[in-house]
């Protein structure tokens, strides 16, 4: 089967896709092209996610119709807001509110390019507004029994006007109250996977919580996570056989400008076991809030 990123898509520039026109693609993922678009209705640029027939299979296919479903179930400043979905007749799009930012990994990115090794994380107030500000919106989320399932710094849009993080993608979401039986793939992306996750156990909000977290050792560091392992193959196999030696270093062992409480704060979310994490996602904000108060 054809993958996207070899598929020329630039013969849909100017083609209409329910309210809007196609303008420009400006991003690639894993589950669809994105493009810039004009809603004729409302007079607006907006973003359009584009997956072409070609490349679906019919569990990709469900997924992408799932994340319009999930979407308008969301409503939340954290959270991108849909606005339509529809078949195009050779691909399936999605549209949704044009946000000018870039997404967190870069942020990570440039921090660790930094000449004064100092300097090579992210700032404490900057990942810490930020970081509570994505549990919330993962907390209303799970209220709704909605998991994102692929939590990632690629998956944080930061927003330039405000530095407003919006959380992307939840396309791979699942309804836990609901669960799909023909689900038979690994939904999620290795680095950030919960063990039980990597089994593709019905999962719930922990499995958020894991890879939120595993997002957090990285904002909070300033090197690269798991540098020794190969492939994602591999990386699943330790994830499972022996999570608990994946995190070589405490983060306050990497980071001087943290306190050694934010070492126990962090790992008991990253636990192995989900029964070991915390319950909630508000429960894991309180922790972080608590330390940031009295130690920042």
């Amino acid at each position: 089967m054809t993958s996207l990123e070899n598929i020329d898509l630039s013969h849909l520039i100017g083609q209409d896709v329910g309210s809007s026109t196609l303008l420009e693609e400006f991003a690639r993922g894993a589950m669809g092209a994105v493009f810039k678009g004009y809603q004729k209705t409302l007079k607006r640029q907006i973003a359009i996610k584009v997956l072409p027939k070609s490349i679906m299979t019919p569990q990709s296919a469900k997924i992408f119709q799932q994340e319009a479903r999930l979407a308008a179930r969301v409503t939340h400043p954290n959270i991108i807001p849909i606005y339509e979905f529809g078949d195009a007749g050779d691909f399936l799009f999605l549209s949704m509110q044009l946000i000018k930012g870039d997404p967190l990994s870069d942020y990570i990115k440039k921090a660790r390019k930094n000449i004064l090794p100092s300097n090579r994380t992210l700032p404490l107030d900057f990942t810490f507004k930020t970081f509570i500000s994505i549990l919330n919106a993962l907390d209303y989320a799970h209220r709704k029994s909605i998991v994102h399932r692929d939590i990632k710094p690629g998956n944080i849009l930061i927003e330039d006007e405000n530095e407003r993080p919006i959380i992307l993608d939840f396309g791979l979401a699942k309804i836990t109250k609901k669960p799909d039986e023909t689900d038979s793939v690994i939904v999620g992306t290795p680095l950030y996977m919960a063990p039980e996750q990597i089994l593709n156990s019905d999962v719930d909000g922990r499995a958020d919580i894991y890879a939120a977290a595993t997002m957090l050792y990285e904002m909070l560091t300033p090197e690269p996570l798991f540098p020794d392992i190969g492939s994602s193959s591999e990386l699943l196999r330790t994830k499972l056989e022996q999570n608990n030696k994946l995190f070589k270093k405490m983060p306050s062992e990497l980071n001087p400008k943290l306190n050694k409480h934010i070492d126990r704060i962090l790992f008991k979310a990253l636990a192995p076991n989900p029964e070991n994490r915390y319950r909630i996602c508000r429960d894991f904000r309180v922790m972080l809030e608590d330390y940031f108060k009295r130690y920042h």
